[in-house]
């Protein structure tokens, strides 16, 4: 285990239990998680994650204003999107981590460079939809999540496995909740 692997759990919780929630606060603890989580995933030369890492920085930082001033100044309300443009989105996140895979396979030493890339590829889409508070977000997070339990038990990052199995719980409980919220 990594020095930084509790304090990257810690943080990275906390920032998933105030998705849930709907809260604001997501967004720095996602940050202060994100920065940790880019270490342990580098030195688990799991390279897709610590590029993960990098967009969810980013993506923390525009999803805390989207969230406070996205909708005309003032809150973005909770919205879903049509079946059809959720399929096309998941279809692309699938053809990018085949590309990007292969990009790992072939010029890495990467662990598992395909598995890696659907967790990459699927958390953007998870995260651009969470960034505009989209319902769908959390299909993306399920899938991730079943994915992301056993890649990072196989890497003996134990402690980070199980944080991904309660992330699983906490997407299916706001899939549920987060339904209450459309507009």
């Amino acid at each position: 285990m990594s020095d930084w692997e509790i304090p990257a759990n810690i943080f990275n919780a906390a920032a998933i239990l105030l998705a849930m929630l709907n809260s604001v606060h997501t967004w720095w603890t996602s940050i202060v998680g994100c920065l940790l989580f880019g270490i342990v995933f580098y030195q688990a030369r799991l390279y897709a994650d610590v590029t993960l890492q990098a967009f969810f920085i980013v993506a923390s930082v525009v999803g805390w204003w989207s969230w406070l001033h996205g909708n005309r100044g003032g809150q973005l309300p909770v919205r879903s999107i049509p079946g059809r443009v959720f399929a096309g989105l998941v279809a692309a996140a699938l053809v990018a981590a085949a590309g990007y895979g292969w990009l790992l396979a072939r010029f890495t030493d990467a662990y598992a460079p395909f598995p890696d890339s659907i967790v990459l590829t699927f958390s953007i889409l998870g995260q651009l939809l969470l960034v505009r508070r989209r319902y769908e977000t959390w299909w993306c997070w399920l899938g991730v999540n079943t994915i992301a339990v056993p890649l990072y038990a196989t890497r003996e990052l134990y402690l980070t496995s199980l944080l991904y199995v309660a992330f699983w719980i906490n997407a299916l409980v706001a899939l549920v909740r987060w339904r209450r919220f459309i507009k």
